[in-house]
């Protein structure tokens, strides 16, 4: 009986200490979520120095101090009577006005140079000096231009230098024909005033031979060029008409 009744007792014991652990633990668990919940719904509680510490963004970084100021200059402006070029009106008067005196030249450098040489020249000098002397004492020679062999002149030019002329005769077959017209040759004048090469450049047939026969007959004065003759290019012109011949 003894030992049914240690039995018996020892479940009942089991049992009552199994349910005061979990009344103990939900107890504890219920104060816990307590003391979790007073703070989150009662925040009057709470120190407001230390939220606010929480709350508040921390201040800015310093601004970095400003750049070192350049030097100043100070220009003094100097005090002057010349603006422009132009002497301005003074605005007061001075108190004590300075003379200014050039020292005179001695006579006798004044009288023993010339008008323009330099001081301590000798007597009888030479203006502008050593250089002056050889310069003005040195004959400065001309160059001669060379004159041309030949120069090419017009007609104008020619006629007015012609000194002997002959008519060339008409040629029969021609005044039969009725052939008229001019003879235009090309001819060079010598030295001498006489007719050299001479060329057809434009004219009837039957009328050119008769105006070269003449034209080499034909004399000039000599051209003169820079006072030497020289030899001419020139053209001659030669008219035949039925009426002159």
């Amino acid at each position: 009986m003894f030992e049914d009744s240690l039995i018996e007792s020892g479940g009942k014991l089991r049992t009552k200490r199994g349910m005061t652990t979990t009344l103990s633990f939900l107890l504890q668990a219920v104060l816990v979520g307590i003391l979790v919940l007073i703070p989150l719904l009662f925040t009057e509680a709470l120190p407001k120095g230390q939220l606010m510490t929480f709350l508040v963004a921390p201040p800015p970084p310093p601004p970095p101090p400003p750049p070192a100021a350049a030097p100043v200059h100070v220009v003094r402006q100097v005090q002057t009577d010349i603006i422009n070029g132009q002497l301005r009106t003074p605005t007061k008067i001075p108190q004590k006005v300075q003379m200014i005196k050039e020292d005179e030249a001695p006579p006798a450098m004044m009288s023993a140079g010339v008008v323009g040489g330099v001081p301590g020249g000798v007597p009888g000098g030479q203006m502008g000096g050593v250089i002056g002397g050889i310069i003005s004492s040195t004959p400065v020679a001309v160059p001669k231009v060379a004159t041309p062999q030949r120069v090419r002149v017009s007609q104008g030019v020619t006629q007015g230098l012609l000194i002997r002329k002959v008519q060339p005769n008409y040629p029969p077959l021609a005044r039969q024909a009725r052939i008229q017209g001019t003879v235009l040759l090309a001819a060079e004048i010598s030295k001498d005033g006489n007719i050299e090469n001479l060329r057809l450049i434009s004219g009837h047939p039957m009328l050119a031979p008769a105006a070269i026969e003449a034209v080499k007959q034909w004399r000039y004065k000599p051209y003169i060029l820079n006072g030497e003759p020289v030899e001419v290019e020139t053209q001659i012109t030669v008219n035949f008409t039925l009426s002159g011949g």
